[in-house]
Parts: C-alpha cells; sequence; structure tokens
C-alpha cells in the first residue's frame, strides 16, 4: 500500500462565478472565495479545486483562456490570487488550478498574430486548412454542435474548433508552441499551486491529416471521437510534461478524459506510465442518454445495474494499477440528487446516500459546490434564462428544425449545464446570500429552503451528514485502500459492495429507490458481528429471518467485527 496525499485527500469543486460575490457586481470572486475558507475547512476537504480564473472573455465561462497569466479582472487580480493561496495553505488546504491545454480564446494574443497571416511565426500555434470544394476541410462535429471549422476572412482559410468558435485549437505538433505551453504550467507551480486538471486533454492529438470520419449517410458533419480522442501522441505530450515540468514538484493531476474504459485509462494513470494520477471517466454520466457526446440529451430510463456495472469495472480494474477520480456531478453535468436521487420528498436522504456511494469508494472523492447542501436542478420556464454556450446551442438548432419547444426545454431541465451554475445556496435572504447585486445567473427559486445557513442549523441535513462522511474516510484506511467487491450484482433497487484491507472489511448498502426492499446479510455477515459506522436514517429495520429491511434512499456503513 504505497501512501500519497492526493489519494487520501476529498476535493472539493468550486466554479468560482457561481460560489461568493464579495462587491456586489453579480460574479463569485476569489475574495468571496477567501471569505468562505473556513467554511470549507470545517466541511473536512483537503483540495480546492478552482475552475479557470485567468483572464478570458467569457464565452465558455472562462474555458476560452486569453492570458494564462492574469487573473480575469471580474474575479480580482493576481494579488488576491495569491492572497487566496497563502491563506489555503496557512489552513492546511491545497489549490488544483484548472488548465486549458487543448485551445484558448479566439482573443489571446497568440491567435491575433496567427490568423493575421499565412507566415506569420504563430500561425501554426494552430490548426489551419483551406477548404476543399468550396466546402470545409473534413466532416467533424463540434461539441458544442456544427462544424469544428471556422472560416477566416483574412486569410481565407479555416481554423479548427472542438469546441466553440471562439475556442481554436492548439496544434502541439509546433514544438515551440509546445514550449511556451510547458513553461507556462511551470510557472504556475513556481508560484505554488499544488495541482491541475487538465481540461479536455484527450483531445490535444489530432489523427494525421485530419481524414473525414465514417459517413455512410453523407450528413453535413458527423461524430468523429475516434479521430480526435485519446491517441497515441497524447501520451508522449503528458509523459514530457511529467518529465520535464511536473515531477520535481509533485503535484496532484486529473485529466479530463471522455470516450474511454477503465483498461484504456491505465495508459494515463497506470502506476508505470509516469503520466496522470487520476483521470475523470465519463461513462456513468452517459447512463441515462441515448448516446454519448451530443446524444446526451436525448434521455433514457437508465437502470441501476448498469450503473453498478460500469462504477465496479472502474474499481476492480483500476484497483492496485492506477487511481480513479470519484464524481457525481461537476459545472457540466446535471445536479446528483435530481439526476440519481429524489429532489423532491426524499432529498435530503436521497443527497446523503449519495454522499455515501461516493465518500466509501476507491478513489479521490470530489465535491460539486452546493452537492453538500443537496442543491438540485433549475427549471427557468425560458431560454432567454440560461446562459450556457451548448444549452442555448442545442435550443436554437432544435428550434430552427421544428421540434417542439416544450420537449426541447423538457431537456434542458433535466442536462442543462447551467443546472449546476446556478449561485451557490448560502442563506434566504435576496440572492440567497450570494451577492447583493444582480446575480450573473438567477437564482434557483428553492434557495429559501435549501440553503448552507439553515443546513447548519439542522443536525440531520446533508451538510452535517457530509462532515461525519468526510471525518470516517479520513480515519478509516480501509474506505481508501481497500478492495472493493460488488454484491448483488443484478438487484435494480440495492446498490451494496464490501471494501477489504488486511483483516479489516466494511460493508455499504445503497438503496437507490424510494420503496423498502429487503437484503439478506453477506457470507460472513450477521446483525451480531457487523457495527454500523454510519446511517442516513435514525431507526432501522432487520426481520426475523437475519435479512435487512431498507426505507427509501437509505444508507448504511458497516464495520465487521471478528
Amino acid at each position: 500500500m504505497h501512501i500519497v496525499w492526493w489519494k487520501e485527500s476529498v476535493v472539493y469543486q468550486i466554479y468560482p462565478i457561481s460560489f461568493k460575490d464579495s462587491d456586489g457586481d453579480g460574479h463569485g470572486d476569489l475574495q468571496g472565495i477567501y471569505e468562505k475558507l473556513d467554511y470549507l475547512t470545517d466541511l473536512g476537504i483537503d483540495v480546492i479545486w478552482i475552475c479557470p480564473i485567468y483572464e478570458s472573455p467569457g464565452h465558455d465561462n472562462g474555458y476560452d483562456i486569453s492570458d494564462y497569466y492574469a487573473i480575469m479582472r471580474k474575479f480580482g487580480t493576481m494579488e488576491d490570487f495569491d492572497r487566496l493561496l497563502a491563506a489555503a495553505h496557512s489552513r492546511g488546504l491545497k489549490i488544483m488550478m484548472d488548465l486549458v491545454l487543448n485551445h484558448t480564446s479566439d482573443e489571446h494574443a497568440w491567435f491575433a498574430e496567427s490568423r493575421s497571416s499565412k507566415v506569420n511565426p504563430k500561425r501554426d500555434y494552430y490548426i489551419w486548412r483551406s477548404g476543399k470544394n468550396g466546402q470545409v476541410p473534413n466532416n467533424w462535429e463540434s461539441y458544442f454542435g456544427g462544424s469544428v471549422w471556422k472560416h477566416d476572412p483574412e486569410t481565407n482559410e479555416y481554423y479548427l474548433h472542438l469546441y466553440s468558435e471562439h475556442q481554436p485549437d492548439l496544434n502541439w505538433n509546433n514544438p515551440q508552441m509546445a514550449e511556451e505551453m510547458y513553461e507556462m504550467v511551470h510557472w504556475w507551480l513556481q508560484k505554488g499551486v499544488d495541482g491541475f486538471r487538465f481540461d479536455a486533454v484527450a483531445h490535444i492529438a489530432k489523427a494525421e491529416g485530419l481524414p473525414s470520419a465514417h459517413n455512410p449517410d453523407n450528413l453535413p458533419v458527423v461524430p468523429a471521437y475516434q479521430l480526435f480522442s485519446n491517441l497515441e501522441q497524447v501520451h508522449s505530450i503528458l509523459n514530457k510534461l511529467n518529465d520535464m515540468i511536473l515531477k520535481p514538484y509533485g503535484p496532484m493531476t486529473v485529466g479530463e478524459t471522455s470516450g474511454l474504459g477503465p483498461e484504456q485509462a491505465l495508459a494515463y494513470v497506470g502506476t508505470d506510465r509516469n503520466e496522470l494520477n487520476m483521470v475523470f471517466q465519463f461513462e456513468h454520466m452517459f447512463v441515462d442518454a441515448k448516446s454519448s457526446g451530443i446524444g446526451k440529451w436525448n434521455y433514457r430510463e437508465w437502470k441501476l445495474t448498469e450503473l453498478k456495472e460500469i462504477m465496479s469495472r472502474w474499481q476492480t480494474v483500476l484497483h492496485g494499477r492506477g487511481w480513479n477520480a470519484n464524481y457525481m456531478g461537476n459545472h457540466d453535468q446535471p445536479r446528483p440528487v435530481s439526476r440519481f436521487g429524489d429532489d423532491g420528498r426524499y432529498r435530503v436522504r436521497s443527497a446523503q446516500m449519495l454522499a455515501t456511494w461516493m465518500l466509501t469508494l476507491e478513489g479521490t472523492p470530489y465535491i460539486y459546490q452546493g452537492e453538500e447542501i443537496g442543491m438540485t436542478n433549475v427549471a427557468f420556464p425560458n431560454i432567454e434564462q440560461y446562459r450556457d454556450i451548448e444549452t442555448m446551442n442545442y435550443y436554437r438548432h432544435y428550434i430552427a428544425q421544428g421540434r417542439d419547444k416544450n420537449d426541447i426545454m423538457k431537456a434542458i431541465w433535466l442536462k442543462s449545464r447551467d443546472n449546476a451554475r446556478t449561485p451557490m445556496q448560502w442563506d434566504d435572504t435576496e440572492h440567497a446570500g450570494f451577492t447583493e447585486g444582480e446575480p450573473w445567473i438567477q437564482v434557483n427559486d428553492n434557495y429559501t429552503e435549501i440553503n448552507v445557513a439553515s443546513a447548519e442549523n439542522d443536525p440531520g441535513s446533508v451538510l452535517h451528514y457530509y462532515r461525519k462522511l468526510i471525518a470516517l474516510r479520513k480515519k478509516s484506511k480501509v474506505l481508501i485502500y481497500g478492495e472493493y467487491e460488488l454484491l448483488l450484482p443484478d438487484d435494480q433497487d440495492i446498490y451494496a459492495y464490501t471494501r477489504t484491507l488486511d483483516d479489516e472489511k466494511m460493508l455499504i448498502i445503497l438503496n437507490f429507490r424510494e420503496h423498502e426492499p429487503e437484503m439478506h446479510w453477506p457470507e460472513g455477515w450477521t446483525e451480531e458481528r457487523a457495527k454500523l459506522v454510519i446511517s442516513n436514517v435514525k431507526r432501522r429495520y432487520s426481520t426475523d429471518e437475519g435479512t435487512i429491511l431498507l426505507q427509501p434512499y437509505e444508507a448504511r456503513v458497516y464495520r465487521l467485527q471478528s
């Protein structure tokens, strides 16, 4: 058992524009995070992951970076960041930056030069191509819909953007550009940051020659993930980054890598690979979608057996060979309690059950702001209330195709990224205590009921339960390093598993449904030998036959007593 700090850490993700506004301009800022450091310390977390705070025009909420060495003005100054970093370190908290290596903003100085002429020294910092027969260079579809190519009249060529047209992709085949990016990473490490989440890192290499994807239906654009995701060159770039820059500092690194399973993930996180500590996988994020990627909007009923199968593969394949990053939601996903739980009658209990799940799996757990109080999805009635570029593109595309507006809005209420981006709900005052001004996006109407202040005053709240769970995880090495074994793989209601480390064993039982299923004690376990260490219900039921009767969304964690 190799003990390292990032394996034993609990990470809290902050989406800064929506976390806490200190100056009344309606946008969260660094000073707002600074003011809430004690709250985060009390929660028990170890690492704060801050979504991009670099200079940016904000077309994709900071993931379009125009200056990697500057702080976006609405978030504050570099002095504010230095102060936050020092204050976090003084409390024993670490700071993980969110860094985009795949693309910049189209307002980055490099891109201004690159588009100025075909012979500019920085032309090749990005991916430019001539059109083909008056059409775009290939048929790849952008993650935000439409083609990945944008025509630029200045030089009559197209530049490639896997995301928004305001996010041109960098060309990692250019050694000078790569050198400048490595140096920038080094600069932040010298400043004292403790880690990086590498955004869209799976896409930094593209197939040689940029060929069109298979297109039997002759569509204008088609998904082409296999031509720009997880290609071999990504690994050589990360290996070099590790050797040249990361290794002397030992930072925590996690990559956003869509489109892979656990076996492929080992190419990034295998103990012999010298690349990343862990990756974010997306398989469980598409369990309720008819297809991955852009198909996320087409909802399908998910089965617990499917979720168990996905998570169990990741738990077992990576055990002893790599490391998991465990999450239920983030800034790009719906709220977990609305997606996997019940955000109505059983909101509190199902949020606590889901928390039990995340904090008892092998891997580093990530808590997204508001999860710890059970914040829910939002259902704005009008598209004008939304701010997310992906959501608005989806709406415009299908309205133009004549699809029913109500059907489009229902999909948005389920899957829009803005579900996670409404302001953090601190109290029941106007705008949920997030700002004294007009918030950049409307607060969820349920803030009067769901907020930190009321959770603090309720011993049975989601917040208090998170604190207990985090404390339990920290003192239970078996929950960090123990081997995972799935029980009841075919049960559609109960998700149960054990964690075993040497002679220590824990049993986790989660009811993912609102009815009351029964289960038998697993082999080797009895009511007498099972010591309950945490549960989200006060009264527990078992029957005379030695079975366990679970209440709606009940969670129990037992330790086996010899």
